[in-house]
């Protein structure tokens, strides 16, 4: 269903959000919108030997995001900082502000991931990695006899 919008923003999205009390800074709105909670959802899909990962990160820069992999656990991060100034012609200050807000989520992948294993890449907002299939072993039928005492 196609809902209006005003500034990016589902205009009937959370409306009665803004009659509660509002938690003190309200980073993550500022940083992020009203939409801060449905950051970083991730679609996995299978894809033969792998599967293909996308995780969305809108407004983010490339630069932004870091992985890592350690024992089996993959972690995304993402890390944003906004700076308001505002001044008036003489340099006095009259207001500054800084923010800054992260996010990550963990996956464990096993430990048959290396870390040459994983590509990634960073697109309009969409970072996509593909994640090989751990490989199973062939079970080898062999008849092995008991011997019977008495």
């Amino acid at each position: 269903m196609m809902m209006p919008s005003i500034f990016k923003e589902n205009l009937f999205d959370n409306f009665m959000e803004d009659f509660a009390f509002p938690a003190f800074p309200d980073v993550d709105k500022i940083l992020y919108g009203k939409s801060a909670k449905n950051l970083m959802k991730t679609d996995v899909k299978e894809n033969g030997e792998d599967y293909i990962v996308d995780i969305d990160l809108p407004g983010f820069q490339k630069e932004e995001i870091q992985m890592q992999l350690d024992n089996g656990y993959l972690t995304v991060s993402a890390s944003k900082s906004l700076d308001k100034n505002q001044s008036n012609e003489s340099s006095n200050y009259v207001r500054r502000e800084r923010y800054a807000g992260s996010m990550s989520r963990s996956f464990y992948v096993g430990s048959h991931v290396k870390e040459e294993d994983i590509h990634p890449r960073y697109e309009n907002g969409i970072l996509t990695f593909s994640l090989p299939k751990e490989k199973k072993k062939a079970v080898e039928e062999t008849k092995r006899y008991i011997a019977i005492e008495g």
